[in-house]
């Protein structure tokens, strides 16, 4: 289990512990973090669960987007930006302990 900094688009912080194997979006939800969606319940059919990786932790995730996930950043309501990804699709994993992302303005 690692912790995962959800930083809402006023700056403000919430840490909460989220389970190995589980995704980024489930743990937001799982902690009433607000700012996260997931409307299609990680599913990767909507991109309600779109946040900004942090740029200390962009390199850090094993990972790149697929092209679906790529896709639908391109359809999500706030601006794309270079560490663009959808929550849904980051799976934690020991080295992600300390995993830092922002959340958009929106996902409407």
């Amino acid at each position: 289990m690692g912790k995962v900094t959800y930083v809402a688009a006023d700056g403000a912080a919430t840490t909460v512990d989220v389970a190995d194997g589980e995704n980024v979006m489930r743990g937001a939800l799982y902690n009433d973090v607000e700012g996260i969606i997931g409307e299609c319940g990680g599913g990767l059919a909507c991109a309600t669960c779109h946040c900004y990786v942090d740029d200390a932790w962009a390199a850090q995730l094993g990972t790149p987007a697929s092209k679906d996930e790529d896709e639908l950043i391109d359809s999500a309501s706030a601006e794309r930006r270079a560490t663009s990804r959808l929550s849904c699709q980051i799976v934690m994993d020991p080295a992600y302990d300390g995993l830092v992302v922002h959340m958009p303005e929106t996902q409407y």
